[in-house]
């Protein structure tokens, strides 16, 4: 991993010369919560500007990365990095959280996110999720390992959310998703199927025997139950 980052940085720098300003590598990759298979390498590259010329010069570099099997950077200019917090809360707060930078300075330090808008996403992310989850699922209700596969790649996601649900409402919790999944029922959600899923993941549990429609239905309403108090929250 640490070889691949180094080269990306030396593409970067090589594309863009005096025009990159910061390379930062965030979310679980940053923090030593990554998982192979499932876990992105998520980078912020913050240049002077962002024109056509600058994505012409990424092009070859994306190209590689993403033949890599690895997300795009994402790119934003350092104005739009101060301005963008409200449309962004969720990622900027992540940023803030767990980052490492790889070049430059740091873009993310003293950023302020308002919390108005901070709940406002959790929730939208939460409920589009949710709608997607459905969506996905009501294709594949007869697969059963189809079914499991789903819920196993959805649960990253929802454990992300609901540890900004858990955020949100006061209660300070550890990137670790079982460390996410035991401060869960103090919003009203019970953490046995996100705990199974897991299980799963990490292969500490076999699916033969397992009744696939009733976790699904259990983790459907607890994502439910997510939504719910993340809407009652002050607004």
């Amino acid at each position: 991993m640490e070889q691949k980052l180094q080269e990306l940085v030396d593409r970067l720098r090589s594309a863009h010369q005096d025009r990159l300003l910061s390379v930062i590598l965030y979310g679980s990759a940053a923090t030593g919560d990554h998982h192979q298979e499932f876990s992105d390498l998520n980078v912020l590259c913050v240049l002077t500007q962002v024109t056509p010329q600058e994505l012409g010069a990424c092009e070859p570099v994306f190209k590689w990365w993403r033949g890599a099997g690895n997300p795009a950077p994402l790119l934003l200019s350092e104005e739009e990095v101060r301005t963008s917090t409200d449309c962004f809360p969720i990622e900027f707060h992540d940023m803030q959280e767990r980052r490492r930078v790889l070049f430059g300075k740091d873009a993310i330090e003293g950023l302020a996110i308002d919390k108005t808008f901070y709940r406002a996403q959790v929730e939208h992310e939460l409920r589009a999720k949710l709608l997607r989850l459905r969506q996905k699922a009501a294709g594949v209700l007869g697969d059963k390992q189809a079914l499991l596969r789903l819920m196993i790649d959805s649960v990253s996601s929802f454990f992300v959310l609901s540890r900004h649900a858990l955020l949100l409402s006061g209660i300070q919790v550890e990137w670790q998703k079982r460390e996410v999944a035991r401060n869960l029922r103090a919003i009203g959600v019970d953490s046995a199927p996100f705990d199974t899923l897991l299980d799963l993941r990490e292969k500490k549990k076999q699916s033969a025997g397992l009744d696939t429609e009733s976790l699904f239905a259990n983790y459907l309403k607890q994502i439910e139950a997510a939504v719910a108090h993340v809407d009652r929250l002050e607004k």
